[in-house]
Parts: C-alpha cells; structure tokens; sequence
C-alpha cells in the first residue's frame, strides 16, 4: 500500500511522465530531495512545487544524480558545489554559515545594550530648590 501511495505521490512530481525515473524507490528520494531544494528563481519554494523553468531543471538534475546512484548527501553535495548553500531550503549550521545563524541574536544583543545604556545615561529628574518653587508659584498666579 505505501509503495502504491509513493507511486501516485511521485507521478504528481513530474510534468513529464518521460521524467520520472523508473524505479518508484527512486523516484521517492528523488522527490525527498525536491523538498529540501530551493527554486532558484522563486526563492522561497521548493524545486517540487514550483513550476519555473530552473525548477524542472533541477529536478532532472537530482533524477539523473539519483538514478547515477549517489546517495541523498552526496546529491546535495553536488548541488550546494554547483549553486552553493543558498540551494538548500535549509542550510547547514557549519561555520561558514555560523554568522548568518548568530546575526539575529547579536542584533537583538547590540539593540538591548544600546537601550541599556541609554536608560543608564539618563539623568534622574531634581526637586525644585525653593528659589525655584518660589518662582513657579509667581509665575502660575494669576494676573490681576
């Protein structure tokens, strides 16, 4: 039943019956790793469900990779060498990646450490001498 489920899931993937590969197994990693590749000209879809041109594209790429016999990694090896990280819908946390993962913190940091020290920076409010309150009540009374 899951292999019938996966055949009908992978028909879905391919505009051109031509396309699909052969063997359902790998026509499901396949479409595994269409999932997890970024449409290049979308940016924010998958290759499986977007339909620009580039998208169909690389999902004869990864089919072709996968029928080649790689295996998952070293399909998204192969793409992250030819389009690097940004390919992958999620990237790795290596460290060449390690500032885009720690930016958000350090600004949420630097923005929090600024407002700090401004608070701190920030004179309390004096009481009025009494010169000062003298005055005031001068100035509030009214005019006759």
């Amino acid at each position: 039943m899951l292999a019938a489920l996966a055949a009908v899931f992978c028909l879905a993937a391919a505009s051109d019956p031509a396309e699909r590969l052969a063997d359902p197994s790998q026509e499901a990693r396949a479409r595994a790793i269409f999932q997890e590749v970024r449409c290049l000209v979308c940016q924010n879809e998958s290759i499986d469900d977007s339909e620009a041109e580039l998208a169909a594209d690389l999902r004869r790429l990864v089919r072709q990779q996968v029928a080649a016999g790689r295996s998952d990694d070293q399909v998204r090896d192969y793409l992250v060498q030819r389009y690097g990280q940004f390919v992958l819908l999620k990237p790795s946390g290596d460290m060449a990646n390690l500032p885009l993962w720690l930016a958000p913190f350090a600004l949420v940091l630097v923005g929090g450490g600024g407002l700090y020290a401004l608070w701190r920076r920030r004179r309390p409010e004096q009481a009025l001498s009494d010169e000062e309150r003298a005055r005031l009540a001068r100035l509030s009374e009214p005019e006759t």
